[in-house]
């Protein structure tokens, strides 16, 4: 696997510069501040092959759809995040030349993201026809200040003489590259060149989305002063530059601050306001002071949140890398946000909202963060369900449909067979319920809020199901499951488990609701009749002579095979015809397995050893949600070398680029499958009926890990070496299960143990 960063413990680096590489780079030293984000591109320019990104959290456009617009029940438009924009522009020009490295001579060129503070870092020297200077920049997008960028840039002339001149630019002219006719999403409300601003707005759209308004203000500062230069403008961008002459051994800094304020925060007429005295705060303390606070920041957070590893670099770098960039995308301080796949590193999938939020990030944030934080995310889906509702009946079916893509709760996907086919999405959002009720004891949301949730979406799968005369069961057609490698098939298995799941817990649950959400839910004795019945009487499709549960309907009548026949020609989404992968028998992601995962406690080992080695042979893992979830049941079975291979795909799936598609973003929400795998696989990691677990082994490469989890008011550390320690660093006293022998602590007592 080629790799264009260093093994690195706490960075991204890299001395090399490879053009060939530069979207890679980019997308694995991304920035962002959960309030916005931006692909690591060049202060200065870059004029070859280059992805520009600059996304703000929450701003986005309804793009109309090109696809099945005569369907109906079709979604009307494609939601997307537009670029952003960009405000890091810092040209560069030397006794006259351009400075840009796809054309000049440059040698010492390095390049770093630190991921202990988010700061990233770059260096070079240029080399004229009778000079020689060294350019060193920093950014960082401020983590307590959220609507500040710093950048700076540092000139030392290494010999002969230099004018350089600095061209400070706001500009609001970009596009997407995914854009319809290249589309323009962004109209000029004004440039202020006293203030040094401008403010763009998103333009019209007819489905009554409203309509962003951004400001962008920019500062120079020198030695800690402001600094002015000549000021111009057009529509929608400003330029500010000024020059300076150094002589050999001579140095300049310039530092850039950036303020950007939106609508979501601030109205369009008070934008103006709002920034200047947001950039006021913000120059009262230096680059460095600032760098302080934002450091400060996150060392809090990694203080809980920290996995070590000793014995493996590649891996320790891999599971730091992740969480930076977890945490670089969502922190749960913005409960109007959401994780998208791509968080702010490019511009698939939109920015918008998947189900893997639910089935990914909440089981990892329920322990490194705050409980509110996934409070806020199971809210999120509250606020949307008007938008569920409206999905639901645009299928002519009662209930909520939760989307499979979204920014407000509607759906704006523009794939049929995964926006309303792909529905076991509705079973796997409300699973968050259940497990935030499990792991934090609070049952004040499933009681309340949660219960609007779990009725919604009882109703819709009660509908969505249909009575088999000849099977004398509940069946489902139409669906696509988590392998997306299959359209339109009848009882997937998974849906169909899911859909279950749902009416059951729901069922189970309702009698525990408050008097107000009772009232509001309004379900009636015939309406648990037909829920129980389905319970009863759905159909899961399995094979007993072989001891699996059926993907789906004839899964059997494939032409199996394994992965392992067909290597020369992966990944197959990149090499094969949709209609020859869709005919196959290898399967994208965990699919049945995941349904294993979700419900681990349901099924027996021998269940789910005979599933996972009939179907990991068969799965090709080009989602990358998908080693996660492998890695984890294989180390729950003892197979440690194949639950490390997968950890270890999971982990570096974008440093080592696994599925050759990191050109156009990181993979955001499966990055906390490194972490699932390590706490949950490696660690064991168990919470049932109020109970923690833990049958910790250590893999072969590694001398030690440890991690630490939040847990019902505790806070504990787990360390695995030659035995499993686990210690209770504060909180009221627990008792946990370690290799199945119970273990009682007080706050401040570690005990070791042996399996």
């Amino acid at each position: 696997m080629k790799r264009i960063f260093e093994v690195d413990p706490w960075k991204i680096v890299t001395h090399q510069f490879n053009p060939e590489d530069k979207r890679l780079q980019e997308s694995m030293t991304a920035i962002g501040n959960d309030y916005m984000g931006m692909r690591g591109n060049f202060e200065e320019g870059y004029s070859a092959d280059s992805l520009q990104g600059t996304y703000l959290a929450g701003v986005w456009f309804p793009d109309k759809t090109r696809v099945g617009w005569w369907k109906n029940g079709y979604p009307e438009y494609f939601g997307k995040t537009p670029n952003a924009p960009s405000f890091i522009g810092l040209g560069i020009t030397v006794n006259g030349e351009k400075i840009d490295l796809a054309k000049v001579k440059f040698s010492d060129f390095y390049l770093s993201l630190d991921m202990h503070q988010g700061l990233l870092t770059r260096s070079f020297v240029y080399e004229g026809k009778d000079t020689k200077v060294k350019f060193e920049f920093r950014r960082f997008l401020h983590i307590v200040q959220k609507e500040a960028a710093l950048i700076e840039v540092k000139a030392t002339v290494l010999s002969g003489r230099a004018k350089i001149d600095f061209d400070s630019t706001l500009d609001g002219t970009v596009v997407n590259e995914d854009s319809n006719y290249n589309e323009h999403f962004w109209l000029s409300l004004g440039e202020n060149e006293d203030d040094r601003t401008i403010q763009v707005k998103t333009k019209e759209n007819p489905y009554e989305v409203p309509q962003f308004t951004v400001l962008l203000k920019e500062s120079l500062r020198h030695d800690g002063k402001i600094v002015t230069g000549d000021v111009t403008s057009s529509e929608a961008k400003l330029s500010e530059k000024l020059s300076v002459e150094l002589d050999e051994g001579q140095s300049y800094e310039l530092e850039k601050d950036v303020i950007v304020v939106t609508s979501r925060d601030v109205d369009g007429k008070d934008q103006l306001a709002v920034a200047n005295e947001l950039m006021t705060k913000l120059q009262n303390k230096s680059f460095e002071e600032n760098l302080v606070d934002h450091e400060a920041t996150w060392n809090k957070r990694w203080q809980t949140s920290d996995v070590q590893i000793d014995g493996d670099p590649a891996a320790q770098q891999g599971i730091r890398f992740n969480i930076l960039q977890l945490f670089m995308t969502y922190y749960g301080e913005d409960a109007r946000l959401n994780v998208g796949p791509k968080g702010f590193t490019g511009e698939k999938y939109g920015g918008a909202t998947y189900w893997d939020t639910e089935a990914y990030i909440v089981p990892m944030y329920l322990a490194v963060t705050k409980p509110s934080v996934t409070r806020a995310l199971l809210q999120y889906r509250h606020d949307q369900l008007p938008g569920a509702y409206h999905n639901a009946k645009q299928q002519g079916l009662p209930g909520a449909l939760f989307p499979m893509v979204t920014f407000n709760g509607i759906e704006c996907h523009n794939e049929w067979e995964i926006t309303f086919e792909e529905i076991h999405r509705n079973a796997d959002i409300p699973h968050a319920i259940a497990m935030y009720t499990e792991y934090t004891g609070d049952d004040s949301y499933v009681k309340n809020e949660g219960m609007d949730v779990l009725v919604g979406t009882a109703r819709f799968w009660a509908a969505r199901v249909h009575w088999s005369k000849w099977r004398n069961k509940y069946v489902m057609h139409g669906v696509t499951g988590p392998n997306e490698y299959e359209n339109n098939v009848n009882n997937n298995w998974f849906t169909n488990t899911m859909a279950r799941w749902l009416l059951q817990y729901t069922l189970k649950r309702l009698p525990l609701a408050t008097a107000e959400a009772k009232a509001r839910v309004k379900v009636t004795d015939e309406e648990k009749a037909k829920w129980q019945d389905i319970v009863d009487k759905m159909y899961l499709p399995e094979d007993k002579d072989l001891g699996i549960f059926l993907q789906q309907d004839d899964f059997l009548d494939k032409d199996i095979r394994p992965v392992s026949e067909i290597e020369d020609q992966r990944p197959i989404n990149q090499n094969w015809s949709w209609d020859k992968i869709l005919r196959s028998p290898f399967i994208k992601q965990a699919d049945v397995l995941q349904g294993i995962y979700f419900l681990n406690d349901q099924y027996t080992k021998e269940q789910k050893e005979k599933n996972f080695d009939f179907y990991e042979p068969l799965t090709v893992h080009e989602s990358s949600l998908s080693p996660c979830i492998h890695s984890i049941l294989a180390a729950e079975l003892g197979k440690q070398e194949k639950a490390v291979e997968l950890y270890e795909r999971t982990a570096r799936l974008d440093l080592d680029n696994y599925n050759n598609d990191t050109v156009d973003g990181l993979h955001i929400t499966s990055m906390s499958g490194s972490w699932l795998a390590i706490v949950q696989g490696f660690a064991g990691m168990r919470y049932n009926d109020g109970k923690l677990s833990f049958k910790p082994f250590l893999p072969k490469k590694w001398d030690r890990y440890s991690f630490k989890i939040n847990y019902r008011g505790r806070l504990l550390s787990i360390e695995m070496s030659d035995q499993a320690k686990i210690t209770l660093i504060s909180g009221e006293p627990i008792d946990v299960k370690v290799y199945d022998q119970d273990v009682h602590l007080r706050e401040g007592e570690s005990k070791c143990l042996k399996d």
